[in-house]
């Protein structure tokens, strides 16, 4: 029997509209968001005013998690960028019902794109970036100053990522390897890695993590050998890789600048212009031999007595008869913030606020406070930019412009102003 013409039409216009259903389906998926689709696992690194109990205990990452190792089996191999995230900890402000799972993963979805949408353009999240903003606390923990503060980290991450973005833009793609994690302290129990900046409070900074560790009561009762020759403090270089990935991944990660030209005298006058029995003959003697014209036998046995020009020379010298050091070297090259995502952005000139700040947001004990002591020759003023600018007034304009070009990603990746009028 033929099929009518009416039956074959009704035929064809449902198996169209079947195939185009099917074809829509195809679509959608391929278009959906794979990471939408699968629960998200993200940070545990948040920021809160509430205090809280201390972490006794190491995070879980598998059965390697935490195990140190001896600096001499320090991994050589470099770290892959896909860190593992740790667990989201909701916020204690106001008690809230359970929420089911699917209500969870879309809230936690939404938040996401949102962040997305509001992140700058210009800016690129390293790799192993936690990913986790500041979260605001209730209404009734925060104050005017709080906010203005809170403000004022947001502003200067921005800077430093859109620094990073138009001048170390590769910088982001690289692995991490224990090299640029070697300046960085742990501190578990409070979740804390500190990228240690030398002439910025690292030796303030070192004490209270020891306290924050449970080492000491009180960062008065530390001393001076006990911070930078003990070995209470675990470098995150000395963990196994997942240790490290970790943690890079988990942890709030924080650390402190200064003026580039202040941080300099301060090292400057700190290792030269009093006894010292590794910089004197190490770099003082090289610097005299090199810089300073019929230099006395005395200044060449001893390497004492070096001014700040010749400290300078040795400085910009691409051809240096002794390496770089630690205590002037740049803060990108310390501490790698544009492959490492740092959290929290400091400044020695608003070191109190900056600091006490800090520990307000890791709910680190409320009797802790950023201690004022100077570490070293107490009885020497700080430097100051007035004692900086009598330093610097030693040198020609070119040697003034030669060491601002060279401590230049510094000044424009921490927003610092020129110190001088005539440098460009």
């Amino acid at each position: 029997m033929t099929p009518r013409p009416g039956t074959m039409r009704l035929a064809c216009m449902f198996s169209s509209v079947l195939l185009f259903g099917a074809a829509g389906l195809l679509l959608f998926i391929s278009l959906q968001d794979p990471t939408e689709l699968a629960p998200q696992q993200v940070p545990g690194i948040k920021f809160n005013i509430r205090p809280r109990q201390p972490h006794h205990d190491l995070p879980p990452g598998g059965s390697r998690d935490g195990d140190l190792k001896e600096p001499t089996e320090r991994v050589t191999r470099d770290l892959s960028s896909g860190a593992p995230r740790g667990r989201n900890l909701p916020a204690p402000d106001q008690p809230q019902p359970p929420l089911q799972r699917g209500t969870r993963l879309r809230l936690r979805q939404r938040r996401r794109r949102l962040l997305i949408k509001k992140m700058p353009a210009a800016a690129t999240i390293p790799a192993n970036s936690s990913d986790a903003p500041f979260i605001r606390p209730g209404p009734g923990t925060l104050d005017g100053r709080w906010v203005s503060l809170h403000r004022s980290q947001q502003e200067r991450k921005r800077v430093m990522q859109e620094a990073c973005a138009k001048y170390r833009a590769s910088s982001s793609r690289r692995a991490v390897t224990p090299r640029h994690v070697s300046r960085i302290f742990v501190e578990d129990r409070h979740r804390v890695l500190y990228c240690e900046v030398p002439k910025a409070g690292c030796s303030n900074w070192k004490r209270v993590l020891m306290v924050l560790a449970g080492l000491a009561s009180s960062t008065a009762d530390i001393q001076h050998n006990t911070v930078h020759y003990g070995s209470a403090l675990k470098r995150l270089d000395t963990f196994d890789r997942q240790g490290i990935l970790h943690r890079l991944s988990t942890y709030t990660k924080m650390l402190f600048v200064r003026e580039p030209f202040e941080r300099l005298v301060s090292a400057f006058r700190d290792k030269f212009e009093h006894p010292n029995s590794y910089y004197h003959p190490v770099f003082g003697k090289a610097i005299l031999a090199r810089y300073r014209a019929n230099a006395s036998r005395e200044a060449l046995r001893t390497g004492s007595g070096v001014r700040f020009p010749e400290f300078v020379q040795y400085l910009l010298d691409v051809h240096r008869p002794v390496g770089m050091d630690i205590h002037w070297d740049h803060v990108s090259r310390l501490c790698s913030p544009c492959l490492i995502d740092y959290d929290f952005v400091g400044k020695f000139e608003s070191m109190e606020d900056d600091a006490n700040f800090f520990l307000s947001l890791i709910r680190a004990p409320r009797n802790l406070t950023f201690p004022r002591f100077k570490d070293r020759h107490s009885q020497e003023a700080r430097t100051t930019a007035r004692i900086a600018h009598q330093y610097f007034a030693q040198l020609s304009a070119l040697q003034r412009q030669r060491t601002y070009d060279f401590y230049y990603m510094d000044y424009l990746m921490f927003n610092y102003s020129k110190p001088f009028a005539d440098l460009y």
